[in-house]
């Protein structure tokens, strides 16, 4: 029995031994697999990881200043405007009688549009007519004097007062003797006396009264008379202008741009109200005459200068482009939209622009082939637009990308200028990768 129990029992120092030469061997076999792994794996990826990237090189080349195309400097949009807009007004209140033009029409300088009432102006006219033919009447006959029968009636009645003087006299010599050989009463002295007083006053005024008839009227009556007449002239041209101003004709040879009024309407001077009289007729512009007005930025002021050119477009016609130049630079800016105003004229405008019509333009660069001294400018140096990236361009150099700092100007066309930086004859990298970085291997495109 003992024998028996003995034989039943585990050895475990036997099993120790038999499960450690297992794991042994586990961890063998796993680490000759990894070792394999690795092996091909970098017979696989280790070439791809060594080689450098692939770019597109151009070689930089520099042109002369007198052969390098304008750039563009700026590109700005705004509208186009007629550069003289006329809303035109009349000079005088009435109603429209009748108007001869609509929106659209082409009318020429001095060109009759509308005609307002004028019955009451005529009116006006004739009574400054009458008032001034009455004023020149009298001018005249105090310039020209007295006539010779008015001169020959006064002398007469003068010579008739100066015999009933003498006779007069006559009678009171006879009354007064009289009287003293007491022949006579003292009433009839008396009555002698008064007669005799009575022709010497009619003697004297008839005596005044001839000579004013021979000196004819003062200097002054006849300034005065003068005076008043000038003053009715000028009353009789006020009201014959009034008169002409009930016709409204066109100032300018144009295109009408608004028919403001229709026959029956009234046109005034004064206050206008929004559903009142109206206080012009039409509105009139010379389409061939036309500029683009632009707000442009104060950040982007310095680039542009009076006179300088550009190219027109709009939105409506992309293919059609027109010159033009800066006509006019506001003499201040706009404090709310920190911008200052300029206006572009079109040198050759036809019937696709319009007033009012979306426009761009594209400021161009001006050309300096010559330096101060006189000697050549130095050459431009253009490059790609896609090369340049955030201020800088990628040479490459030895296998290498090397980074350089480049300083732009205008545009032209998908290239740019580059001011600074580069000199002509490097290998540039078109269109970097965006990881590419300072130093980092590439390879220049087959």
């Amino acid at each position: 029995m003992d024998a028996e129990l003995k034989n039943l029992q585990i050895d475990r120092s036997k099993r120790r031994s038999s499960g450690g030469a297992k794991r042994s061997t586990g961890w063998i076999v796993a680490l000759v697999l990894l070792l394999l792994a690795g092996v091909g794996a970098w017979a696989f990826l280790g070439p791809r990881l060594n080689t450098a990237p692939v770019v597109e090189v151009q070689r930089v080349t520099a042109i002369s200043a007198a052969s390098a195309p304008n750039g563009v400097v700026l590109n700005a949009t705004g509208y186009i405007v007629a550069a003289h807009k006329i809303e035109l007004a009349a000079k005088v209140v009435g109603k429209v009688s009748w108007i001869g033009v609509d929106k659209g029409d082409h009318v020429k300088e001095g060109q009759v549009l509308v005609r307002l009432e004028d019955d009451e102006y005529q009116a006006y006219v004739q009574q400054a007519k009458g008032q001034l033919a009455s004023l020149q009447a009298k001018l005249d006959e105090a310039v020209h004097g007295s006539r010779p029968e008015e001169v020959a009636q006064a002398l007469a009645n003068l010579n008739s007062a100066k015999a009933d003087l003498e006779n007069a006299k006559v009678s009171l010599d006879r009354a007064r003797n009289t009287v003293k050989e007491s022949l006579g009463s003292q009433q009839s002295l008396d009555d002698a006396q008064s007669r005799y007083d009575s022709a010497v006053h009619k003697a004297n005024s008839l005596q005044q009264a001839y000579d004013l008839v021979h000196l004819g009227p003062r200097q002054e009556e006849i300034d005065s008379l003068r005076g008043q007449v000038e003053q009715n002239k000028g009353a009789l041209a006020y009201a014959e202008t009034n008169l002409a101003n009930t016709v409204i004709r066109a100032p300018v040879t144009g295109t009408i741009l608004e028919r403001a009024v229709e026959k029956g309407e009234f046109v005034t001077t004064s206050f206008v109200g929004d559903r009142g009289a109206k206080g012009y007729v039409v509105s009139i512009a010379d389409l061939n005459d036309l500029e683009v007005e632009l707000d442009i930025s104060q950040n982007d002021f310095a680039k542009l200068h009076s006179g300088q050119h550009g190219i027109i477009t709009t939105d409506a016609f992309p293919d059609l482009k027109y010159d033009g130049f800066i006509k006019e630079i506001s003499p201040e800016a706009n404090r709310q939209k920190a911008t200052v105003q300029i206006k572009v004229k079109v040198e050759r405008p036809d019937d696709h622009l319009r007033p009012e019509m979306n426009a761009s333009v594209a400021f161009l660069a001006e050309r300096k082939p010559v330096s101060r001294e006189g000697a050549p400018a130095k050459p431009i140096v253009m490059v790609p637009a896609l090369a340049v990236r955030d201020g800088a361009v990628f040479v490459l150099l030895d296998g290498k990308a090397v980074r350089r700092a480049v300083k732009t100007g205008a545009t032209s066309g998908q290239n740019v200028r580059i001011e600074e930086g580069l000199i002509g004859g490097e290998d540039l990298i078109i269109a970097p990768p965006a990881g590419l970085h300072d130093g980092d291997k590439v390879r220049a495109k087959a």
